[in-house]
């Protein structure tokens, strides 16, 4: 299963997405990440918050949705934390569409202790969303069984 995860810039949440997903799938399942108006780089408290959750940063870069024209992933979740489909109105066929909105770390505005706090606030939850979404079996359930566990991990 190809999984594509998606935001405006990909710096920060569809990169922190993309990077715990592959360190938590199982084998034959993958995750990629592109933005509908990349910056270009990957937000460097996004890299930080990984690696204090002992991950690899090897390979992610900020990159525009056209990078993954080819992609045909099964699921596509955007992670902006606007309304759905606003900032990242892209479509991949037949791809199941879902979306886990995310308030953008990077946003905030604090001491440096409050900043890496929300990193690592915005990691925690996509991990639970992760180990939620693993644990049911989505290789094995239908479409509108995965839509409907889709809908609500987007609550965790």
């Amino acid at each position: 299963m190809k999984v594509l995860f998606l935001c405006t810039a990909n710096s920060c949440r569809s990169i922190l997405s993309e990077a715990l997903f592959n360190h938590l799938a199982p084998a034959g399942m993958r995750a990629y990440s592109a933005g509908s108006q990349p910056k270009g780089e990957v937000h460097p408290q996004a890299l930080e918050a990984l690696r204090r959750a002992g991950i690899s940063t090897e390979g992610l870069n900020s990159k525009g949705t056209e990078v993954h024209a080819e992609l045909a992933p099964e699921l596509v979740i955007t992670v902006c934390d606007k309304a759905a489909g606003d900032a990242c109105p892209v479509f991949f066929g037949p791809a199941l569409k879902a979306h886990w909105g995310l308030a953008d770390p990077s946003e905030l505005v604090g001491t440096p202790a409050q900043i890496d706090a929300a990193f690592d606030a915005t990691v925690a939850i996509i991990q639970a969303r992760l180990n939620a979404f693993f644990a049911a079996l989505p290789t094995t359930l239908n479409r509108e069984a995965l839509r409907a566990e889709l809908r609500r991990i987007a609550s965790l």
